[in-house]
């Protein structure tokens, strides 16, 4: 009896030590869930009233109201007088919004993630909110879920993780702005809308990511974001899946949170010893849609690849946005970007799908391959197609029995050279895996174990 109770207090006191105090030394403490680091991609959608004018960004309501002379000629030739951002919301009509069909072309871009804008800087919901009675998308506008369409949708038809995006604070809610007016000494937007929105969406959707932004430089004290991450990752119902970034008020964006984003479109330059993430854009200028976007404005395949090789490489994951136009459509352009990634990812997938930083990131000798390694197999990502077919890798020492093949392809020949090795690319343009960068799988051969006999 006695070992009974002694085994049963011993696990209580398991469990009680796996809660997290709300503060940050204790909420960093705890490990991320494995899934994270393992899925490399995701996807981020930035979807909102800023879809309806969809010129210049995401930001258009700051920039109109602040009166960048862009957005009000925009505006006034556009729009009658009088107009207002609010007017823009019955046109936020999302009638071509099929959550399946994106998540089918989600999955066939590779992504292991999504992360989908609930409410932006400008306050809108993309979900019927309990406190904001006019201002969301069953209210106004698409009068729909489209949170839940998603979520749904998601979960049905994948094995993809649900993440949402949440903007802390709104620009012109008078609330915010009437603490923002007694210098923040009172907390009555936090109380009534901000922590209220957070709980909402976390028990009603079980998003596995929560992606902070828009602290509007004020401290986390203010947002009482650590009393919040305490719930999450103590008492939510997705304690054990979830993650969250490092933007829940200044002073933790690049030092708190399960990942760190630091900066947007992020890319540290060597490993970091906290998990990290690259959130970029496929238009170079904007996170919304825009349809004044041109051709040079969108980055190419060669871009997103060499941006993701180097990501990944260094230990990050890299969420790939892009933004759906006013009537629920991601246009074609960025459906093809998506679609050429998804290919080349499922002929390369086995070098980057829970592939770990080795020792070398970027080779010593050709700047333009990068490494990962896997279980007992290191990949080197070539971006550029070697001159005279000859590929010099400084980082990699050839042993004898050490083999190279290229992923899609097949076995390569090596020889050693005076720094590292000379692999021999020498392929037909027809026969090879891809259109954009190769991966070359590198493998040692196992280190023979002597078995020591014992004479007595």
């Amino acid at each position: 009896m006695i070992i009974k109770i002694s085994w049963l207090a011993s696990l209580l006191l398991v469990f009680a030590e796996c809660r997290y105090e709300p503060n940050w030394d204790s909420l960093d403490s705890r490990p991320n869930p494995a899934w994270y680091d393992e899925a490399k991609f995701g996807i981020f959608i930035h979807w909102g009233v800023f879809s309806v004018p969809s010129f210049g960004s995401e930001w258009f309501w700051n920039y109109w109201h602040s009166g960048s002379k862009s957005y009000v000629d925009f505006v006034k030739s556009n729009y009658r007088p009088g107009w207002t951002y609010a007017d823009f919301a019955k046109d936020f009509t999302a009638e071509f919004y099929n959550a399946t069909q994106w998540t089918e072309l989600f999955k066939d871009a590779g992504a292991k993630y999504i992360v989908l804008v609930t409410k932006h800087h400008e306050g809108f919901c993309n979900w019927p909110t309990n406190v904001s009675f006019n201002w969301n998308s069953k209210a106004v506008g698409p009068n729909r879920d489209l949170v839940g369409e998603l979520a749904n949708a998601i979960r049905k038809n994948s094995d993809i993780h649900f993440g949402i995006y949440h903007s802390l604070f709104e620009w012109f809610n008078p609330i915010y702005l009437g603490d923002k007016a007694r210098k923040f000494q009172t907390q009555e937007f936090v109380n009534g809308k901000t922590m209220p929105e957070l709980y909402e969406l976390v028990n009603n959707y079980k998003p596995d990511i929560i992606w902070s932004d828009g602290d509007g430089g004020v401290t986390y004290k203010y947002w009482k974001s650590e009393e919040f991450i305490a719930w999450l990752f103590n008492d939510s119902p997705v304690k054990d899946t979830v993650l969250t970034n490092d933007r829940w008020g200044s002073g933790t964006m690049c030092k708190h949170g399960s990942f760190l984003t630091c900066a947007d479109r992020y890319v540290p330059g060597k490993p970091l010893k906290k998990k990290w993430e690259n959130a970029m854009t496929i238009d170079k200028h904007s996170w919304g849609y825009r349809r004044e976007a041109k051709l040079e404005d969108l980055l190419n395949m060669e871009d997103i690849i060499q941006l993701f090789v180097k990501t990944i490489s260094l230990g990050g994951n890299m969420l790939m946005n892009v933004g759906p136009t006013h009537d629920g459509r991601i246009a074609p352009i960025y459906e093809e970007r998506l679609r050429d990634f998804g290919q080349w990812m499922k002929v390369n997938q086995e070098g980057i799908y829970g592939s770990k930083i080795w020792t070398s990131q970027n080779d010593s000798l050709t700047s333009d391959v990068w490494y990962t390694k896997k279980n007992d197999a290191v990949y080197a990502f070539v971006l550029k197609w070697p001159n005279n077919n000859q590929l010099a890798l400084g980082s990699v020492i050839g042993r004898q029995g050490m083999t190279i093949e290229m992923i899609g392809y097949g076995s390569l020949s090596w020889k050693s050279a005076s720094r590292g090795v000379i692999v021999d690319m020498n392929i037909p343009a027809v026969k090879l895996p891809c259109r954009w960068a190769w991966v070359l799988k590198i493998k040692y051969p196992r280190r023979k174990i002597m078995k020591m006999t014992v004479i007595n």
